[in-house]
């Protein structure tokens, strides 16, 4: 099953006095890079957070967020931490003693000053439960996602790999005729020449000729490739980094073709070959 690494998912869950969201979205990497934003009275179960991602998923840039909210009755009321605000002042009286000022020093103030004021931890053990089962439906439905997206990119593919079928087709069937044209060209020059050639050393020197131009053998790696990339489109592991080497092969026969094909027209399908190669590769780029 072919899997894309672009994929998105948001779960939420509305409960009597919260609620929760997971929301997801992963593109194309080369590796699996994770970034988890969690509110801070969850941070205490990011590492195992992470642990299901990485086991839900291969390849890909992740970002996961979760995101909480409480009802406005369940806001969490604000304490004041008396012995850090109690700190804050006599050390605001010894200053002004020291500079002569006699500002008033406001609540505001004091509030405002980082650790005075705190707001009540929400006891997120309770809603463990809840939110992992919540990021486990999100990330079923990412898979189900990459999944859609890998069999519609699977499709494009094999289209192409006909395609590419097709003008090895033509190739093969151009190829005799580019011979023979070579013949009849080398024949003309020597007739140009007015010289009497020896007829032996010119057949092994046509030859010669032939086998230095024989493409057979990048023809049948090609065909070879494309078969491998059929039977990689049906394994069940991650894919992406064997097809994107397939690709790699493809590309260098295509240029070894290019420079064998002294011939317009096979010049011309060896371009399209390659235009095809490269829309698989934009195409694989996005696979687990």
């Amino acid at each position: 099953m072919v899997r894309s690494m672009t994929a998105f998912a948001l779960k939420e869950s509305k409960q009597e006095n919260h609620q929760l969201a997971w929301e997801i979205r992963s593109v194309n990497h080369r590796f699996l890079d994770i970034k988890l934003t969690l509110p801070d009275s969850f941070k205490l179960f990011e590492n195992d957070f992470l642990n299901v991602i990485k086991k839900s998923l291969n390849r890909g840039k992740v970002e996961a967020r979760l995101r909480y909210t409480a009802e406005k009755n369940q806001q969490p009321d604000i304490q004041v931490n008396e012995s850090r605000a109690r700190a804050l002042i006599i050390a605001c009286r010894q200053i002004e003693a020291i500079t002569d000022s006699t500002e008033p020093l406001k609540a505001v103030d004091i509030l405002q000053w980082p650790g005075v004021a705190q707001e009540t931890e929400l006891n997120a053990d309770t809603l463990y439960a809840e939110t992992r089962m919540l990021l486990d439906t999100a990330l079923t439905d990412l898979s189900a996602n990459r999944l859609r997206e890998g069999e519609a990119l699977a499709l494009l593919i094999d289209q192409r790999c006909d395609q590419i079928a097709e003008l090895i087709v033509k190739i093969r069937q151009r190829r005799p005729i580019v011979l023979e044209h070579l013949r009849e060209k080398t024949l003309q020059r020597i007739e140009d020449l007015e010289i009497t050639p020896d007829t032996n050393r010119l057949e092994q020197e046509l030859v010669m000729l032939t086998q230095r131009l024989d493409i057979e053998e990048e023809l049948d790696r090609i065909m070879a490739h494309l078969d491998e990339i059929n039977k990689v489109l049906e394994s069940n592991e991650p894919i992406g980094r064997r097809l994107d080497f397939l690709m790699q092969e493809l590309n260098r026969e295509a240029n070894t073709l290019g420079a064998k094909s002294h011939d317009i027209e096979t010049t011309k399908i060896t371009v399209d070959l390659k235009v095809l190669i490269e829309q698989m590769r934009e195409q694989i780029q996005n696979i687990e």
